[in-house]
């Protein structure tokens, strides 16, 4: 069994690192994943394009993990959930939509 889902959109928060935590960590409980680490957040500060600032962020679940990539400048976000667990889909998209007060969003399922 493998579920992923990826959900991209503009958001309307400030993002940094302790609203990542906090999304990962109220995102696995919605979705009723366990973690068992702690979050890698990466920032690259200055290095390559302006553009492309933000964060690289991603949370160890028990069945795999998420990876959420913050484009601070576009105000873009992009969350990947990849389990060998299911999942509810449409918590995970309604939560990630609210949480980060999104209206214009993608989501594609493999």
């Amino acid at each position: 069994m493998r579920q992923r889902v990826l959900i991209e959109g503009f958001y309307k928060i400030n993002v940094n690192k302790k609203v990542i935590n906090k999304y990962f960590k109220e995102i696995s409980k919605e979705l009723k994943l366990k973690i068992y680490g702690r979050p890698i957040i990466f920032s690259p500060g200055g290095e390559g394009k302006k553009i492309n600032q933000g964060y690289d962020a991603f949370i160890p679940l028990i069945d795999s993990g998420i990876s959420l990539y913050i484009w601070g400048n576009a105000k873009f976000f992009s969350v990947i959930i990849y389990t060998c667990k299911k999942f509810d889909e449409k918590k995970a998209i309604n939560f990630t939509k609210k949480f980060f007060k999104s209206n214009k969003f993608i989501k594609r399922t493999f």
